[in-house]
């Protein structure tokens, strides 16, 4: 049943961002320029770990979401750093496949230091609140709920509901294939904390890199 619930709401919350993403303007390469998006993570990211929470009511969270460290953190690491260097390489050839470029559109071409306060804001919003939410609640909640199908199973609609989850058609084989990488570190693991890893360091290399190439 928390199963079918937790479809329901990662599906709702897919068919919302597709139909933003339809209807929202271009958004310049400023976009990380602006304290907006540090308030709309907030506010997006808030009610989704609200949802988590009531999603995983009643049952023992710490063991469900994988809240726990992993056996070896070294290894873990590793891990995390191997997987998010087979997530760049592997991304690019997909976006390069699908022609669909930056269309996330969240990466700045070019460094504004007089808004170097909102950039950093842009940064913990999209390095480090996005990714610890969304591993709650695809990696955590999600495998959790479908770890009984079994791992391929809840590691594969994992990770094709978080790509839809970002509601951006030509990427989404690069989001799934990345869905794949992070949903693999958590059951390899035994723990959600190397894919939120993985995740943040990934997004970070998304905003870093295109000010340093």
């Amino acid at each position: 049943m928390r199963a079918l619930l937790w479809l329901l709401v990662t599906g709702a919350f897919a068919a919302l961002n597709f139909w933003a993403v339809s209807r929202a303007d271009d958004r310049g390469e400023d976009t990380v320029y602006s304290y907006d998006v540090l308030v709309s993570a907030a506010l997006a990211y808030g009610l989704l770990a609200l949802v988590v929470y009531a999603l995983t009511t009643g049952y023992d969270r710490r063991e469900l979401l994988a809240l726990r460290r992993p056996s070896s953190w070294g290894r873990s690491i590793g891990l995390a750093v191997g997987g998010v260097v087979a997530a760049v390489l592997g991304a690019a050839a997909l976006l390069a496949l699908t022609n669909a470029g930056d269309e996330q559109n969240l990466a700045p071409e070019d460094w504004d230091g007089s808004r170097a306060g909102a950039y950093a804001a842009s940064f913990v919003a999209i390095v480090l609140i996005g990714p610890f939410v969304e591993e709650l609640l695809y990696r955590g909640a999600g495998i959790g709920f479908l770890a009984r199908y079994g791992t391929p199973v809840a590691i594969g609609v994992t990770a094709v509901m978080f790509g839809l989850g970002h509601g951006l058609l030509l990427s989404l084989p690069a989001f799934v294939w990345f869905g794949v990488i992070t949903g693999w570190l958590r059951v390899r693991t035994d723990s959600l904390y190397p894919a939120f890893v993985a995740h943040a360091l990934f997004n970070s290399f998304g905003m870093i890199a295109p000010l340093v190439v």
